[in-house]
């Protein structure tokens, strides 16, 4: 059972809550004997009180945030330091992890993986930082096992950077936050609200931490209960978990679009730290005896059973008992699903997994961040002694997070256990996460305990043709649907013992391969660069006035940053702007790049010619028709660029790229009815993009039309609450009007000059608050 709470509530003592009513006075000083005021115990939660401790702005409601560490992957680092670079970085300021585990296997596009991976390195000691080779670790366990600090904060240019379990706020956004940290500057937000996650109960035997996320996921995600909301992980039922559980839920907390989590600690977080030789950076966490919360999820941990979340989001999820009891039914919802997402372009059907009234399976996963831990695995192992994956298509493969965690599950015989089955074991890498590695064969169904199944994740083309489909579930009903050589069957049909497990870390393996500066730079070091690794290209400031095209109409109910920029193979290129901008919204809306590049270079024009001559007859008509309205409408003072159009753009990666091929393509906005998260929006704003919003059926442009934005600059500058508009479509002029949503100054700044780069080349970060 999961339930929401319809107001805020009060925590007494950690334990009991008290709905906030007009009773809600009476019944505190009942139990406390004492007043309180709401004021007053919203400063007592865990994270208010990180937040505080780490606010640099003198007030709390409007934070600027400086962060303790930083982590970044071989997908993302390489544009971080080059844009940090390009704005004057000198050195880390504070400890920056680059791993290596999203490119490990270097296996297309020549030396270009690799190449990157050398360029980190460099910048490691050149820079001052830390460089974990590929295969030592996937990014968040490495930073559980050697960065998290109880009341810490990290900030990762990785979506699911969550080590809220150790008592660590951690936030997961795009590549310029982190230039932001390295060059002195700060975080900034609204203070978020913090809602309660309160747990009861203990979950029954063969229930995972995958299963609790999923049922919280699928319980908060449709209304945004939690949305840019802190998630601060509470009550009885917390003591009940290991802390390998608790990370397994926390780390999935990133698909409830919330900002980020926070767990009340205890001894059983202690002796993680302590197993990992960093006692140290232990302490107590937990509210105060009276503390307010602005929502509440209330988690009864008993009552959850092994869950699945059906192609294509985490938040589609069921239980698995209900998927069997419930097969035509449910298919054929993701089979609507299904159309909404590919339309007519693919065929797609899973009514060919039944066979004898049972769901058949072809591929298991269980890796990375969320399914890699050591007590998964093991686990895993314990149903799965004995027993064999078979020999037809149904295959397996277990990737543990980090080489610490595969060489103690070699120490202590699990490794045989596994491999005995006919499961694969295999090095620390995140590929099978995003597409790069474990792909499965055209319209097969694979069960992962992974992050994500959105469409096409896995790796597949549907411009080729192809189409797979990914479900999440836990480690526990993975291995007994393996066990059962392929049926879809719930860790709970496992009656056997689940063995109790010592981990024991292996500090030495960090030790002898990690490059640690222990942050001393070194300027004498040369960046090994190489020809795949671009400077970003030259990015104008806003105009006065900006005629954008509309290239893409997107009406999913909500856009996912996989489809905005696909994963998989094409992170190789993510060092080259210009390269990796080829592929925007290929899986999604093929004819983007070109209809895009098109208008762009209109754009070029204007700038070399310094006029209108020579334009298109399409945009010069549409230009004529704007100067019959606006006659001081100019090549001097008027912009041209693009837009999409999509209903709720962003769910899902932090990934920049998302909003910077856009912009490397000539974009200068996006029109939405709501942004899905906010690191997408954050991204749209520090590549100097417009991020506009309409409200919800009001739509007077369609795809292939302009929308013209008059006097948008000095809108920007004087924080005007609404845009003026003008949507032009066969000559004829519709005026209407759109927001841009709250902006803070230092973000106007960055749109009015363009991008980040411009706003500190500019010096403008000079007057920020150091």
């Amino acid at each position: 059972m999961i339930k929401t709470y319809d107001s805020g509530a009060y925590l007494i003592n950690g334990t009991e809550l008290i709905p906030d009513n007009a009773d809600a006075a009476a019944a505190i000083a009942a139990k406390t004997g004492k007043e309180t005021d709401k004021a007053t115990a919203k400063k007592n939660t865990i994270a208010y009180g990180i937040l505080e401790k780490h606010n640099t702005s003198g007030s709390m409601d409007k934070l600027e945030i400086k962060f303790d560490k930083l982590t970044s992957h071989d997908i993302t680092y390489v544009g971080i330091i080059q844009t940090a670079r390009a704005s004057g970085l000198e050195k880390f300021p504070i400890p920056y992890v680059l791993t290596n585990c999203h490119n490990s296997l270097c296996a297309v596009g020549g030396t270009i993986n690799e190449d990157d991976h050398m360029y980190g390195l460099t910048a490691a000691q050149k820079y001052g930082g830390i460089y974990v080779p590929p295969h030592q670790a996937v990014i968040h366990q490495f930073a559980r096992e050697m960065l998290a600090t109880c009341g810490g904060m990290i900030l990762g240019s990785d979506s699911h950077t969550r080590y809220g379990a150790l008592g660590t706020m951690a936030m997961g956004e795009g590549g310029p936050e982190l230039v932001k940290q390295l060059l002195n500057q700060t975080y900034d937000i609204k203070m978020p609200g913090v809602v309660a996650i309160y747990l009861k109960g203990e979950p029954m035997h063969g229930v995972g931490p995958q299963d609790v996320a999923l049922a919280i996921i699928g319980k908060v995600f449709g209304d945004g209960y939690v949305k840019n909301k802190v998630m601060e992980f509470v009550g009885p039922g917390v003591a009940s978990l290991s802390a390998d559980f608790r990370i397994g839920i926390d780390v999935m907390t990133t698909e409830t679009t919330c900002l980020s989590s926070i767990w009340q600690t205890d001894d059983e977080v202690k002796n993680f730290y302590d197993t990992h030789g960093r006692v140290g950076e232990y302490k107590e966490l937990k509210p105060g005896d009276v503390a307010y919360y602005d929502g509440v999820v209330e988690v009864d941990l008993s009552t959850i059973k092994p869950m699945i979340a059906m192609p294509f989001h985490p938040s589609n999820t069921y239980e698995i008992d209900e998927v069997n009891a419930n097969l035509s039914d449910i298919i054929a919802d993701v089979e609507k699903r299904a159309k909404v997402s590919f339309g007519d372009k693919i065929e797609y059907s899973l009514k060919e997994k039944i066979k004898d009234g049972k769901f058949m399976v072809d591929q298991g996963v269980i890796a990375g961040c969320a399914g890699g831990g050591f007590e998964n695995i093991c686990a895993a192992a314990d149903i799965l002694d004995g027993r064999f994956t078979g020999n037809d298509r149904f295959t397996l493969s277990v990737y543990p997070a980090s080489t610490p965690i595969f060489m103690e599950i070699v120490k202590n015989g699990v490794a045989a256990k596994i491999l005995e089955t006919g499961a694969i074991l295999k090095t620390a890498f995140c590929g099978p996460c995003f597409g790069a590695g474990d792909t499965p064969a055209n319209n097969a169904f694979s069960i992962r305990h992974s992050t994500r199944n959105f469409p096409n994740r896995e790796g597949s083309k549907v411009q080729s043709g192809q189409i797979a489909s990914v479900a999440l579930m836990d480690a526990r009903s993975i291995a007994a649907t393996a066990a059962n050589q392929g049926v879809l069957t719930p860790a709970t049909a496992f009656d056997g013992k689940f063995n109790k497990y010592t981990y024991h870390f292996d500090k030495e393996i960090y030790a002898n391969r990690v490059f640690d500066s222990k942050g001393v730079a070194d300027d004498s070091v040369e960046l090994q660069f190489g020809p795949n690794i671009k400077d970003w290209p030259k990015m104008t400031e806003l105009t006065e006035n900006v005629l954008l095209k509309v290239v893409s109409e997107i009406h999913d109910p909500v856009t996912t940053t996989d489809e905005l920029i696909p994963s998989g193979e094409t992170s190789s290129y993510r060092s080259n702007p210009q390269g990796l901008a080829e592929f925007t919204l290929s899986r999604k809306d093929p004819e983007y790049v070109g209809r895009a590049k098109a208008i762009y270079a209109e754009e070029l024009k204007r700038r070399e010619d310094a006029s209108f001559d020579g334009m298109t007859p399409e945009t010069a008509a549409v230009i004529k028709a704007v100067l019959e309205k606006y006659p001081d409408v100019s090549a001097a003072n008027t912009g041209i660029g693009s837009t999409i159009f999509a209903v709720k753009p962003g769910d899902g990666s932090a990934r920049e790229q998302a909003a910077s091929c856009q912009k490397v393509l000539g974009g200068w906005a996006n029109i939405a009815n709501e942004y899905a998260t906010k690191r997408y929006r954050s991204n749209l704003i520090n590549w100097g993009m417009l991020p506009l919003l309409i409200k919800e059926g009001d739509l007077p442009f369609k795809n292939l039309d302009y929308v013209f934005l008059p006097g948008i600059r000095k809108a920007v500058e004087d924080k005007a609450d609404t845009i003026k508009a003008v949507a032009v479509s066969d000559g004829k002029l519709t005026e209407f009007t759109m927001t841009l949503g709250d902006l803070t100054d230092n973000e106007r700044e960055i749109i009015l000059d363009g991008c980040l780069i411009n706003y500190n080349r500019a010096g403008k970060n000079n007057s920020r608050r150091m």
